[in-house]
């Protein structure tokens, strides 16, 4: 108290000391229960023991100073009592834990030397404290006025974090007129500090008195802790029909800051408080008392066990168990064979997508240039034939998948954009579907329908595996080492065999070739293969309703195979040996040549081209067949394997389609040469007509379809005719 036995008058200020009265017998109770909630609290970290002399929390809290988990189920074992006060007023008890957590640590560390020589005990040190707990999390939609500043346990995904700030725990104010310095607690979360009006100086006779509102803040001498404040959405599954999702604000401080990145599922333990909005509208500027709700996180559990992010950490049996998996020998078929399931048949398609998952190796060469390791596949081909079922089922196994689609996506949501900060008006990045899916798999269907300007925009991800941007300023090159599976159907929306491959595959030969496979997937109409897979879907929706039963095991299945790729991909990177690098690189050149050999033949270039990248596209196929088995060696197995399914998916829809060497008979020549000439007769040079229409009417002079359509296809590689509206008309040139 300054300015004691200063001026001529002598006061005492209880009044205002935060017990309020001590006289009042009611603190003194309060002040007793919070002494002996202490008490407990540090009797709990003591002695709690789970088994037999098994003291958990005393262990944890020696081996990691920093926090403290504590399980709240624990605490009620323990005593029942503390639990209520803590879940009915946490921001009262949670600092008593921390305290007794410190006091608690620094007596089981030994004494230090004092200043005169003898031991003392150490400074109690700051100790978080963690709470976690087994009940279920409430919904977002029932918070409400009556849960504040309560405990909650709330689930969802987080959507946004915003940069690390420093909060002040205590602010030393200094008055400006007789530099008297007094230290100001600041209420914890997102609250601020409540600084005095006046400064409790008692003037000297001529001295002039402090005036109202005299302190200055000293930043250098108050204390501050991490703070980030992040939006959790609720969880898709969660959202009643045709609502939008409801989101909420989190604070989060000390260590718990940084650990979360947006796009993770969480569960949250906090609680629920409410804070004054500075950038409140303007109708509630003038409303003193309505606040706005946010919760300050004091526990995070994150919600799958094989979570994305972080590094991943296997347990000692799990690693065994994988070993022993890829020892045996149908290793290759098991993995396939556990690849969707539920879809019938497309046995090599499921191959390409076991190779896509398990990726390639990267390698770093001296110079600096990186060559990438992802493997890229796209599947083209009719409706119904189960491509987007696929891309579904990877979303969910692979380790990191996002799924977009190819009309609902912009270049600036699959790459970057800028983005404008509401509060600070200035531009941060904020990662699209490209980099969120960093060391994973981006799925896109309807590939086809994208904007071609769009479909830039994946360019440079593709093969560089950088996205570089330079917009508002901002100039940066951002990650992106992912896989792409696209799904795409043929410009007239089923496979047309009449058609060249070219025409069939409407998609520019850039974009192509960054494509390690395309496999050209039909809807063949074969007796025995439709019985087949009408027995085996009509069977899927049958037991759906029993496979709920064990729908666990299924479960678990997903989540192993999850946790395979994902130890394969960090523990194993491949490289190719010396008989199979030789065998490869014979077989390239044969391929070269018989591509050449072809071109020379039919007088025009393949619609698939056969480049270095499809060579690169062998050995990261190569690597991926090794990494399965986790063999730290590409064997000549492998790439004969990784040929095969080359040569069945992209070598295939090179030469699928008609050929213009189609083996004519000399009568179906005469055909054709008869419907050219009545196609000429009926459109004059520079006029235009239905097909339909067309074809319509050289049918009914009993003419065969076909027949007519490859006429007109001739006539098309003549440059005699031109298709106009999504190839609806037929313009003569002249």
């Amino acid at each position: 108290m300054s300015g004691w036995d200063e001026g001529a008058i002598y006061y005492s200020d209880q009044a205002q000391s935060l017990g309020g009265d001590s006289g009042d017998p009611g603190s003194n109770a309060a002040a007793a229960t919070r002494h002996s909630a202490l008490q407990k609290f540090k009797e709990f970290i003591r002695s709690f023991e789970t088994q037999k002399n098994v003291f958990s929390y005393r262990e944890s809290l020696l081996h990691n100073p920093k926090y403290l988990l504590v399980d709240i189920e624990d605490l009620d074992a323990f005593d029942a009592d503390l639990v209520a006060k803590l879940r009915n007023s946490p921001a009262d008890y949670l600092p008593l834990f921390e305290n007794a957590a410190g006091q608690v640590l620094a007596n089981l560390k030994t004494k230090v030397p004092g200043n005169e020589g003898q031991l003392e005990e150490r400074v109690p040190e700051d100790v978080q404290i963690l709470l976690t707990s087994k009940e279920d999390p409430a919904s977002m939609r029932r918070l409400g006025a009556q849960c504040i500043s309560k405990l909650v346990k709330v689930a969802g995904i987080t959507i946004a974090a915003s940069r690390v700030k420093a909060k002040a725990t205590y602010v030393i104010v200094m008055c400006k007129n007789c530099k008297n310095v007094q230290r100001v607690p600041c209420r914890p979360g997102l609250g601020g500090a409540i600084v005095p009006r006046s400064c409790n100086h008692i003037p000297q006779p001529g001295e002039e008195p402090c005036p109202l509102d005299p302190w200055v803040v000293v930043p250098d001498k108050s204390k501050y802790v991490d703070q980030q404040t992040l939006k959790l959405q609720e969880n898709p599954e969660d959202v009643p029909t045709g609502e939008l999702p409801r989101n909420i604000l989190l604070s989060v401080d000390r260590h718990l800051v940084q650990t979360i990145v947006p796009g993770t599922r969480l569960t949250i333990m906090g609680i629920y408080s409410i804070y004054q909005a500075s950038n409140s509208s303007t109708s509630h500027k003038g409303a003193v008392a309505v606040r706005q709700p946010y919760i300050r996180v004091v526990g995070i559990e994150e919600a799958n066990d094989a979570n994305s992010r972080g590094p991943a950490s296997f347990t000692q049996e799990e690693i065994e168990e994988f070993k022993k998996f890829a020892a045996e020998p149908d290793v290759y078929t098991s993995i396939c064979s556990k690849i969707a399931p539920s879809i019938f048949g497309h046995d090599d398609v499921k191959k390409a997508v076991a190779c896509l998952m398990f990726g390639g190796s990267r390698k770093n060469l001296p110079d600096g240039v990186k060559l990438r390791g992802d493997i890229n596949v796209l599947l083209l081909g009719d409706p119904s034939t189960a491509k987007s079922q696929f891309l579904k089922f990877v979303e969910k196994t692979a380790p990191i998948a996002v799924y977009t689609s190819g009309k609902g996506s912009s270049a600036a949501g699959l790459t970057a954009s800028v983005i404008r900060d509401s509060s600070s008006r200035e531009f941060y990045l904020e990662g699209g579907a490209m980099v969120l899916a960093d060391g994973g798999v981006v799925c896109i269907d309807e590939f086809d329908k994208m904007r071609s300007e769009d479909r830039v925009a994946i360019h440079e991800a593709m093969e560089q595996q950088t996205i570089s941007i330079a917009k508002a300023g901002i100039t940066t090159v951002l990650n992106s080492r992912t896989s792409v599976l696209a799904a795409a159907n043929p410009p007239s929306g089923r496979y047309d065999d009449l058609k060249t491959a070219q025409d069939n595959i409407d998609l520019q030969t850039t974009i192509l070739s960054r494509f390690d496979l395309i496999f050209i997937v039909k809807d063949i109409r074969m007796y025995s293969q439709d019985k087949i897979i009408a027995s085996h879907i009509i069977k899927v929706h049958a037991s759906a309703g029993a496979a709920l039963g064990d729908n666990r095991v299924v479960s678990k299945e997903e989540n192993w195979l999850k946790r395979y790729i994902q130890y394969c991909r960090t523990e194993c990177h491949p490289r190719l040996s010396e008989p199979a690098s030789k065998k490869l690189q014979d077989n390239y050149v044969k391929i070269r040549q018989d591509m050449r050999q072809q071109a020379n033949e039919t007088g025009e270039a393949a619609a698939i081209p056969i480049t270095v990248r499809q060579l690169e596209a062998i050995v990261r196929l190569s690597e991926a067949l090794a990494k399965m088995k986790l063999c730290h060696v590409a064997t000549e197995d492998n790439v004969k394997e990784a040929i095969r399914l080359f040569t069945v998916s992209t070598m295939d829809a090179a030469k699928s389609g008609i050929n213009q060497q189609v083996n004519l008979t000399a009568e179906m020549a005469n055909e054709i040469k008869q419907a050219e000439t009545q196609i000429r007769r009926r459109v004059g040079i520079g006029n235009h007509i239905s097909e339909r229409k067309l074809i319509d009417e050289l049918t009914r002079m009993g003419m065969n379809e076909s027949i007519v359509r490859r006429a007109l296809i001739i006539m098309h590689q003549r440059d005699e005719v031109e298709y106009k509206r999504e190839r609806r008309l037929i313009l003569r040139k002249a």
